[in-house]
């Protein structure tokens, strides 16, 4: 069976409410309506005959009849007849029936004339009339305050169930997570109703926002961390691979293994790499994880990069590269030392190495807003916009390769990104026009 919408059970219960109510009005108020119609017909035929009773007033019985005959004369319409006080019928106008039976229905007065007489006066027409005009305008009353009650329960059931209605429709477009708007405003339990199902579905979206952003997040990390443990694997399985192939072969004394110091020291220098690695895991691990809190002291950046420089400034020369820095004197500002200096120590390194021979490394600050920017350019270099983002991931190389005999690790630029991520420093990697530069704002003090 077909389900009733609320419109038709809110109109139904209110016009049958209203119906008994207009019902139960009609016939309690019944009675008085006719008693009231009786008086009045009743003053009315006092006030007409009471001329009559007035001119019968001490008058024999001939005299009577002769003036009911005269009134009768004057007043054709007027029905009515005397009684003396045996019950006989002294006078009585044409046509009248003076049975007790006959009059009954009939709005009739009995005046007393004199103490023999009696006066009984009747209106048979205009009382018919009147009351059958009485009946027809009751009825009709009946039918307008129907009529009323049906239209205002139809207008009630209306004004309640339409926001009932689009409120369903609406919460059905919520449970898609279609867009609603709100509904017009109420200042009554529906519009109070409609605001928190609209603020729940909004906090609802926020939260799946939210939980789909955690999820992407999560995947992202699960992601991550997939190919950092398979890279992570790929890097150590190659110099353990090499240690195992130069111990295998100086176990059996297999041809040039049989010099033992020689490759017990390029077995070191492997295990030496695979240390290397295992730290910087560690210490990436370490960040990731929070473990790792910067702990901020005021310091100098021409002082730290004055101990930095000579460490690389070597390097660079045998390859005929040259590192200038223009950095001033007292420029100050605070940060994790430790912290600081290791991503600095990477961002040199990386530096140096990938900068084309005989080229330059600038080093310079400069300031902007409540920071100096520091800045170190690769002169004469160059990489490919869509690789510039993948060299902060764990072990990623331009060369396809792989490969780990130029002494990279592959994990200098994810050290320094989470290193600088983790102090809250903001930093870039771009193409320019005179080269890669590499940079970072540090907090002015």
């Amino acid at each position: 069976m077909k389900k009733r919408g609320i419109f038709i059970k809110v109109f139904t219960y209110t016009t049958i409410f209203l119906f008994v109510i207009v019902c139960v009005t009609v016939g309690l108020f019944s009675q008085q309506f006719l008693s009231f119609y009786n008086t009045t017909q009743t003053q009315q035929l006092y006030t007409l005959y009471q001329t009559l009773h007035d001119q019968l007033l001490e008058k024999s019985k001939d005299e009577m009849i002769k003036v009911a005959e005269e009134f009768h004369s004057m007043n054709q319409s007027f029905a009515f007849y005397i009684r003396d006080g045996e019950g006989s019928v002294v006078f009585s106008t044409p046509g009248m029936d003076t049975s007790d039976d006959h009059i009954v229905g009939y709005h009739r007065i009995k005046m007393t004339v004199g103490a023999a007489y009696t006066l009984f006066a009747i209106n048979r027409a205009a009382s018919g009339a009147n009351y059958s005009g009485l009946i027809q305008k009751s009825l009709l009353a009946l039918v307008f305050m129907l009529t009323i009650a049906v239209a205002g329960a139809f207008l009630f059931a209306r004004q309640m169930t339409n926001p009932i209605k689009r409120l369903a429709n609406d919460t059905k477009k919520m449970a898609k997570l279609e867009d609603v708007s709100y509904l017009p405003k109420r200042n009554d339990e529906i519009g109070n109703l409609a605001c928190d199902v609209h603020v729940m579905y909004n906090k609802l979206k926020e939260t799946i926002a939210k939980l789909e952003d955690e999820i992407l997040r999560v995947r992202e990390m699960e992601e991550a961390q997939r190919y950092f443990f398979s890279a992570a694997s790929h890097e150590l399985k190659t110099p353990i691979s090499a240690t195992s192939v130069l111990l295998e072969g100086m176990l059996e004394n297999l041809g040039e293994y049989k010099n033992h110091p020689k490759y017990l020291r390029e077995c070191i220098k492997l295990m030496d790499a695979q240390t290397k690695i295992i730290y910087e895991i560690l210490e990436i691990v370490s960040l990731n994880e929070g473990k790792i809190v910067p702990v901020p002291k005021k310091i100098e950046i021409q002082c730290m990069m004055g101990e930095l420089l000579p460490h690389y400034q070597t390097l660079a020369e045998a390859d005929g590269k040259r590192i200038v820095c223009d950095i001033s004197d007292g420029e100050t500002t605070l940060a994790d030392p430790k912290m600081l200096k290791k991503a600095l120590a990477n961002i040199m390194l990386n530096a140096v190495q990938n900068t084309p021979k005989e080229g330059e490394i600038r080093v310079w600050t400069e300031p902007i807003a409540d920071q100096y920017r520091l800045c170190v350019l690769n002169k004469g270099a160059r990489i490919e916009d869509a690789v510039l983002p993948k060299l902060f991931d764990p072990f990623y190389r331009v060369d396809k390769a792989r490969s780990g005999k130029d002494g990279r690790s592959g994990l200098g630029l994810t050290i320094v990104q989470k290193t600088l991520t983790a102090m809250e420093i903001e930093f870039a990697l771009i193409n320019t026009a005179d080269g890669v530069l590499f940079w970072m704002d540090l907090p002015e003090i």
